[in-house]
Protein backbone atom coordinates (compact mmCIF):
# COMPACT_ATOMS: atom_id res chain seq x y z
CA UNK A 1 0.00 0.00 0.00
CA UNK A 2 1.41 3.34 -1.07
CA UNK A 3 0.77 6.40 1.00
CA UNK A 4 1.36 10.03 0.20
CA UNK A 5 4.08 11.76 2.13
CA UNK A 6 3.01 14.09 4.91
CA UNK A 7 5.51 16.83 4.04
CA UNK A 8 3.65 18.89 1.48
CA UNK A 9 4.94 22.08 -0.09
CA UNK A 10 2.49 24.95 -0.41
CA UNK A 11 2.09 26.49 -3.85
CA UNK A 12 3.44 30.02 -4.18
CA UNK A 13 0.52 30.84 -6.48
CA UNK A 14 -2.14 30.86 -3.77
CA UNK A 15 -3.82 27.77 -5.28
CA UNK A 16 -3.47 24.42 -3.55
CA UNK A 17 -4.88 21.37 -5.36
CA UNK A 18 -6.81 18.88 -3.23
CA UNK A 19 -7.16 15.11 -3.50
CA UNK A 20 -5.73 13.59 -6.67
CA UNK A 21 -5.53 16.91 -8.54
CA UNK A 22 -2.42 18.63 -9.86
CA UNK A 23 -1.73 22.23 -10.87
CA UNK A 24 -0.01 22.66 -14.24
CA UNK A 25 1.44 25.58 -16.20
CA UNK A 26 0.73 25.02 -19.90
CA UNK A 27 3.69 25.39 -22.26
CA UNK A 28 3.48 28.38 -24.58
CA UNK A 29 2.19 27.78 -28.09
CA UNK A 30 4.11 28.41 -31.27
CA UNK A 31 3.61 31.97 -32.49
CA UNK A 32 5.09 31.42 -35.94
CA UNK A 33 4.91 28.56 -38.43
CA UNK A 34 7.95 26.75 -39.83
CA UNK A 35 7.65 29.02 -42.88
CA UNK A 36 7.82 32.17 -40.73
CA UNK A 37 4.14 33.15 -40.79
CA UNK A 38 3.08 34.86 -37.55
CA UNK A 39 -0.07 33.28 -36.10
CA UNK A 40 -2.68 35.34 -34.21
CA UNK A 41 -3.76 34.05 -30.78
CA UNK A 42 -7.05 32.77 -32.20
CA UNK A 43 -5.24 30.52 -34.71
CA UNK A 44 -2.75 29.03 -32.26
CA UNK A 45 -3.34 25.52 -30.96
CA UNK A 46 -3.29 25.17 -27.20
CA UNK A 47 -0.45 22.78 -26.44
CA UNK A 48 -1.22 19.68 -24.40
CA UNK A 49 2.13 19.87 -22.63
CA UNK A 50 3.07 21.60 -19.42
CA UNK A 51 4.98 21.63 -16.15
CA UNK A 52 3.62 20.35 -12.83
CA UNK A 53 3.56 23.19 -10.27
CA UNK A 54 1.76 21.64 -7.28
CA UNK A 55 0.24 18.35 -6.13
CA UNK A 56 -2.80 17.59 -3.99
CA UNK A 57 -2.76 15.13 -1.10
CA UNK A 58 -3.40 12.03 -3.25
CA UNK A 59 -6.42 9.86 -4.03
CA UNK A 60 -8.21 8.41 -1.01
CA UNK A 61 -7.93 4.63 -0.99
CA UNK A 62 -10.48 2.17 0.44
CA UNK A 63 -8.38 1.63 3.58
CA UNK A 64 -8.32 5.37 4.34
CA UNK A 65 -4.73 5.98 3.22
CA UNK A 66 -3.72 8.21 0.31
CA UNK A 67 -2.06 7.05 -2.89
CA UNK A 68 1.27 8.45 -4.03
CA UNK A 69 1.51 10.52 -7.19
CA UNK A 70 3.39 9.21 -10.20
CA UNK A 71 4.28 12.77 -11.23
CA UNK A 72 6.24 15.23 -9.11
CA UNK A 73 6.59 19.00 -9.04
CA UNK A 74 8.75 20.14 -11.95
CA UNK A 75 7.89 17.22 -14.28
CA UNK A 76 7.20 18.05 -17.93
CA UNK A 77 4.01 16.21 -18.90
CA UNK A 78 1.73 15.43 -21.82
CA UNK A 79 -1.96 15.58 -20.88
CA UNK A 80 -5.40 15.01 -22.34
CA UNK A 81 -6.84 18.16 -23.91
CA UNK A 82 -10.33 17.46 -22.51
CA UNK A 83 -9.44 16.81 -18.86
CA UNK A 84 -8.12 20.03 -17.34
CA UNK A 85 -10.03 22.95 -15.89
CA UNK A 86 -8.54 26.33 -16.78
CA UNK A 87 -8.12 28.95 -14.08
CA UNK A 88 -6.52 32.36 -13.90
CA UNK A 89 -4.41 33.70 -11.07
CA UNK A 90 -3.56 37.33 -11.71
CA UNK A 91 -2.50 37.61 -15.35
CA UNK A 92 -1.40 33.96 -15.62
CA UNK A 93 -3.52 31.01 -16.76
CA UNK A 94 -3.07 27.57 -15.19
CA UNK A 95 -4.67 24.14 -15.47
CA UNK A 96 -6.13 22.02 -12.70
CA UNK A 97 -6.49 18.34 -13.59
CA UNK A 98 -6.61 14.85 -12.16
CA UNK A 99 -3.50 12.74 -12.34
CA UNK A 100 -5.47 10.36 -14.57
CA UNK A 101 -5.46 13.08 -17.27
CA UNK A 102 -1.65 12.85 -17.52
CA UNK A 103 -0.71 10.68 -20.49
CA UNK A 104 3.11 10.76 -20.27
CA UNK A 105 6.06 12.26 -18.42
CA UNK A 106 8.94 13.59 -20.54
CA UNK A 107 12.37 12.40 -19.46
CA UNK A 108 15.39 14.68 -19.31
Amino acid sequence: MATATKSKKKSKLGVEPIGERILVARDSSEETTAGGIVLPDSAQDKPSQGTVLALGSGRMLADGSRSEFTVKVGDKILFSTYGPEELSVGDEAYLLMREDDVLAIFEG
